[in-house]
């Protein structure tokens, strides 16, 4: 016998809406602007069902047109909702032409909803023998759960995937039959869709009122056995509860037939996917999704035998035999140099040694090309003389390692003309390597030269182990897209692909995946070597050769060279010299850290009344809120029906429950333990003895430094234990001191500076502390009459009202309730009328123009700022006003950090410039020039950028950071 068929039905806007918004605070942006984060988020949830479930047949329905039905019965269905955001648009056509090209049917009909289409047709397929998975994170579906129809509820956020079938559906609604499901949602009602349901009836009376009168209609014949407010409720819209379960049931008798045939899963068209996912930039799942189904081999049918493999036996990659549709290209010769004899994809006629492949990029394998390895001091030779007759030049270096302190030089390429590079091998003596770094000294000093690069600080640091120094003008190609596509990737492949169409050979092809087995760059076999290094060097020239132009189309090409350019040797600089770390101080606090968790632990449990896990937030939960009833009946639930005992919700409950105050303790100390203390030192460099950040330029949009390895942004300063990490960062030795300059509410004057609001202006040009003037001038009282409560109250709307902060959001930041908030923001935009008038003018700005920009014209682009859907065009609105105010912050830093750079080393300084944290720079400062220093640093901080608004910095000094802060 035969074992039963599955059909898999997915609700098409659910899955489309569920993987936008799970991307909404970090959106897939291609380098054509376009928010792919639809597309990306349900592909994913589609691809992730066929490779776990293998399923036999599968179909995806989308709503046309809304229901018919449900806006003659109520022409206030689904009336408040908001407008469809552009990206969704944008995505279903393409949804749709991937699932053409997938072979999967497309069920629409007009005037019904996929719901209704998806409960037809599972009841059809539940008659023809099939088990039914309704692939939705949609709760309304547990309606229609049988024997052999079940929900189906994709993983997400690092939750597994949720199957409910009867037993599931019964215990989550506290019901006894799927059915009733349809007279929760009616008495509930539904915000979402406009169902009015049942006033005064929430998630837990309608569980009571089900499991006493069983439906709708046997409540609404028994109200008189009701008592109070609820009765009389109840019986005032009886009306409307009958409406609303008639609007919640899924309808059963769509016109659609299933038909087991056409919804067979069968071979994509695996060319047109790839030329949607090349369209899309979908590069890695273009790779998964060739991989899965066997691009360039014969792919079987998927088995209907009811099995779930593919092939019957696994083998989801088919037999070896080459797909017939697939393109034969020409392999060029690598000797050859003339560009005007290929083509660029390597499609030719002419078929000379042949290579079959049906890539959509240019390859090593089909693009000609000219790559020369040179070795020998009469070929280094000529290969210098060639270097330095040129007014350009890419070079990249390959090494044994990516920690540049450490790792040693493998070999060095350079290209200077497209499909051109050469290849320099170093030794692995390394006397003789030296000696050949000396060689190139010329090349590299030489100020004439335009030296270019992919992430050109590594290489910076790189050859300063061998004590080269490159000077003349740069330019960095992650640095330009990064300002011209700030919100995409800007690793080298990614932009090869995007710009040049050309697919660069993968590092993994050469030494293997990360592990164990993964060999060094000098195992590599010279040729194979040459060929992948000169080709870095080859695209990294073609690269700049794009975004040069594009720099100077965007209006970026000033800042890109004048701060962004500039700034690389600084954090080259500062990453050599590292930071000196106190180890047996973070040893004895791990100590003494570690016994007062397990105390505060103790204590837990014994107000708890057992021993359980901490960590788990399931545990915790039951605990807090089964057990123990904190915080009242209605408690926050997860997506997968678990208590929340999120950061947010904890501290909302903390002012009233010791326990819970004592777990968030708990946590912070867990978390400040495994993050900080025990995990900086193991981050100490073996050769140095210091700590060395890596100082990222490429990742906030906003401008600001990322830091890496360790992370120095995230070290807590507000705590007392957060605080006392800093005291670890210490001074090189008993000649040095520790210096810390800080902006003084560089945010608040940059904003009273733009907007020209002159009551901020004065306040700041008199010196006075802002959040009490802003308080005096709010509360109409005196400076010397403002009270602790209002100084803190007028801080906490001085630094959120650039990030749009609401009446509800200052109410949960302090101790207002949400109407006295509300005047207390009224009255702050009274006070300071032109922020409230430069606000709106920085929306309309980017309502027309797409983007907002700094005082030094540093972009950020806003896609959403026109969407129709509120939510989404929000967001846009409050980045509108606080991009431009915090990368003009990181403008102002990162010009004093390149002007103060520029006088310790001309002026031969012995001291040293350590760390750039959000704003505020660290120096190592020799005892000698402490008195000195200070001076030179001020001026050169505060005059970065010149205001109306005068910048304020305050430096402080000690044998460690938090005695310097």
């Amino acid at each position: 016998m035969s074992a039963q068929k599955r059909l898999f039905l997915l609700d098409a806007y659910a899955l489309i809406f569920r993987g936008y918004f799970a991307f909404i605070k970090n959106p897939r942006i291609n380098s054509k602007g376009m928010d792919t984060s639809a597309i990306m988020g349900f592909m994913n949830a589609l691809m992730d069902v066929i490779k776990r479930e293998k399923p036999d047949h599968l179909a995806v329905a989308f709503d046309k047109g809304g229901s018919t039905y449900r806006y003659e019965m109520y022409q206030e269905y689904k009336a408040h909702r908001d407008e469809t955001p552009e990206a969704i648009k944008i995505a279903v056509p393409y949804i749709q032409e991937l699932l053409k090209a997938m072979h999967i049917p497309i069920i629409e009909v007009p005037g019904f909803e996929a719901d209704d289409l998806i409960g037809t047709l599972a009841k059809q397929a539940e008659k023809e023998d099939f088990k039914v998975f309704m692939v939705t994170p949609d709760k309304d579906f547990a309606q229609l759960v049988s024997e052999n129809i079940f929900m189906y509820k994709p993983a997400r956020m690092g939750n597994d995937i949720e199957i409910w079938g009867i037993p599931e559906v019964l215990e989550k609604f506290e019901i006894e039959r799927p059915e009733q499901v349809i007279d929760y949602l009616g008495m509930m009602g539904d915000a979402a869709d406009n169902i009015p349901g049942l006033p005064g009836v929430g998630e837990k009376t309608a569980k009571k009122l089900l499991k006493e009168f069983g439906s709708m209609e046997n409540l609404l014949a028994n109200t008189h056995q009701l008592k109070g407010a609820i009765k009389d409720k109840i019986e005032a819209n009886a009306d409307k509860g009958i409406l609303s379960k008639k609007l919640a049931a899924i309808l059963l008798d769509c016109p659609v037939q299933f038909n087991a045939a056409d919804y067979e899963l069968s071979k994509p068209d695996v060319e047109k996917t790839d030329e949607l996912f090349q369209e899309l930039e979908f590069r890695q799942m273009k790779t998964q999704f060739d991989k899965f189904f066997g691009t360039g081999k014969e792919y079987d049918e998927i088995d209907t035998n009811g099995n779930g493999n593919i092939n019957g036996n696994d083998n989801i990659n088919g037999n070896d035999n080459i797909n017939d549709n697939e393109k034969i290209v020409k392999k060029v010769s690598a000797k050859k140099s003339n560009e005007d004899q290929f083509d660029l994809f390597g499609f030719s006629d002419e078929e000379t040694g042949e290579v079959k492949s049906n890539s959509h990029y240019a390859t090593l394998e089909n693009t000609e090309h000219f790559y020369q390895s040179i070795q020998g001091d009469f070929a280094v030779k000529l290969l210098l003389q060639n270097l330095l007759q040129q007014t350009s030049v890419c070079f990249d270096t390959e090494t044994t390692g990516i920690d540049a302190l450490n790792a040693e030089l493998v070999g060095m390429s350079f290209s200077y003309e497209k499909g051109k590079a050469f290849y320099v091998p170093f030794p692995e003596n390394q006397v003789e390597a030296q000696a050949l770094a000396d060689k190139f000294k010329p090349f590299f000093e030489n100020e004439n030269i335009e030296k270019i690069g992919q992430n050109v600080k590594y290489d910076l640091k790189i050859l300063s182990n061998y004590g080269v120094q490159i000077k003349g003008k740069l330019f960095d190609t992650m640095i330009a897209h990064y300002l011209i596509n700030p919100d995409m990737r800007h690793n080298m492949d990614v932009l090869s692909e995007t710009y040049l169409k050309y697919s660069p050979k993968s590092i993994e092809d050469l030494i293997g995946k990360k592990g164990k087995g993964q060999k060094s760059m000098r195992e590599v076999a010279l040729e194979d070597i040459k060929e992948y290094a000169a080709e870095d060097a080859d695209i990294t020239f073609q690269l700049k050769q794009n975004f040069s132009p594009i720099l100077d189309k965007a209006e970026t090409k000033k800042l890109f060279e004048e701060i962004e350019i500039p700034l690389i040797p600084v954090l080259a600089a500062m990453e050599l010299e590292g930071i000196n770390l106190d180890v047996p101080f973070l040893k004895s606090m791990s100590v003494e850290m570690a016994a007062e968790s397990n105390a505060l632990e103790q204590k837990i449990y014994e107000t708890a009344g057992e021993k359980f896990n901490l960590a788990s937030p399931k545990q915790l939960g039951d605990i807090l809120f089964e057990k123990l009833k904190i915080g009242g009946a209605k408690q926050k639930k997860t997506k997968t029906g678990q208590y929340a005992t999120g950061e947010e919700v904890l501290s909302y409950l903390a002012n009233d429950n010791e326990i819970v105050r004592d777990i968030l303790e708990w946590r912070q100390m867990v978390k400040l333990q495994s993050t900080y203390i025990d995990a900086l030192p193991t981050q100490v460099d073996s050769k140095t003895g210091r700590v060395h950040t890596d100082y990222m330029q490429t990742v906030a949009a906003t401008g600001r430094l990322s830091s890496n390895n360790p992370n120095l942004q995230n070290i807590p300063i507000r705590t007392e234990r957060g605080r006392l990490i800093r005291k670890a960062f210490v001074a090189r030795d008993e000649n040095y001191t520790l210096v810390s300059a800080d902006y003084s509410q560089i945010e608040l004057r940059i904003i009273a500076a733009l907007s020209g609001e002159e009551n901020m202006i004065k306040a700041f040009q008199n010196k006075e502390d802002i959040h009490r003037s802003t308080a005096a001038k709010v509360f109409h009282i005196g400076l010397d009459e403002v009270t602790k409560e209002q100084r803190s109250n007028a801080k906490t709307v001085n630094f959120g009202i650039i990030y749009g902060v609401s009446a509800f959001g200052l109410s949960n930041q302090t101790s207002l309730s949400r109407k006295e908030s509300a005047e207390l923001i009224d009255a702050y935009y009274t006070t300071y009328p032109k922020l409230k008038s430069y606000m709106s003018n920085q929306v309309d700005f980017a309502r027309k123009h797409g983007y907002v920009q700094t005082i030094s014209g540093r972009r950020r682009y806003l896609k959403d700022i026109n969407s129709a859907n509120a939510v989404v065009r929000g967001a846009a609105e409050r980045n509108a006003v606080n991009a431009p105010i915090q990368g003009s912050a990181a403008d102002i830093i990162k010009i004093a950090m390149i002007n103060i750079h520029k006088k310790l080393t001309t002026e031969n300084w012995k001291s040293k410039m350590l760390l750039q944290v959000h704003d505020e720079l660290v120096f190592d400062v020799h005892n000698s020039e402490l008195e000195k220093i200070k001076p030179m640093i001020k001026y050169e901080m505060e005059n970065a950028f010149k205001m109306d608004v005068p910048l304020d910095v305050e430096i402080g000094s000690g044998k460690d950071w938090l005695e310097a802060h």
